[in-house]
């Protein structure tokens, strides 16, 4: 078994949570690092004929071919860093899969967020592997059915926590970060994923 803690258990999903994976002092240190080294960008998503800037920042960083396009953004992949090659290797080995792109999201409070959605994109493949590794603050990651609008299912993500989501996960469930009035520390997440060429 690849992690101590024991898997989520919600059928139809494979989920497993470690929720001390990466030590504390290095956690903030990497916290530290990626937030001052990372060129932050704020895109706006055109929903409903208005254009909308996502509650968030957010960075792509990957592999010169791994273009990955949800929201109707196509992002192209900034190079990797020493730093994010690193902690690369170090998710590789414990989720036990390849990845060849990262998402950075940066929650600079409790008003930035991110929506339900599911990791369904095409070029993730039929059923994709998502390492999502929490950085500073702690926050509430959510789950629900698709075609239900009731959260199932809450975890609390924590600074140095590593939450992966495999096998049928995306065609079941949807996930989300939501806003909240409670006074949070910042928070970064870096999800890694292996992006396909489409044919």
């Amino acid at each position: 078994m690849l992690f101590d803690d024991a898997p989520i258990q919600l059928p139809d999903a494979e989920l497993r949570l470690l929720s001390d994976w990466c030590p504390s002092s290095l956690a903030e240190h990497w916290f530290e690092q990626l937030v001052a080294q990372t060129p932050w960008e704020q895109p706006s998503v055109h929903l409903h004929g208005r254009d909308y800037p996502v509650p968030r920042r957010v960075a792509w960083y990957g592999d010169p071919e791994a273009f990955y396009t949800y929201s109707g953004l196509t992002h192209t992949p900034l190079a990797w860093t020493p730093l994010l090659a690193e902690i690369r290797a170090r998710v590789e080995s414990a989720a036990g899969q390849r990845f060849n792109g990262v998402l950075l999201n940066y929650y600079r409070d409790g008003q930035d967020s991110m929506g339900w959605h599911s990791d369904d994109e095409p070029e993730l493949g039929r059923n994709p592997v998502v390492a999502s590794l929490s950085l500073g603050g702690a926050r509430r990651f959510d789950l629900r059915r698709k075609g239900r609008n009731t959260i199932e299912h809450s975890i609390e993500l924590s600074g140095g926590s590593l939450l992966v989501m495999s096998g049928a996960t995306q065609h079941y469930w949807q996930h989300q970060v939501a806003k909240t009035r409670r006074p949070v520390a910042p928070r970064l997440n870096l999800t890694f994923r292996l992006v396909h060429a489409l044919p």
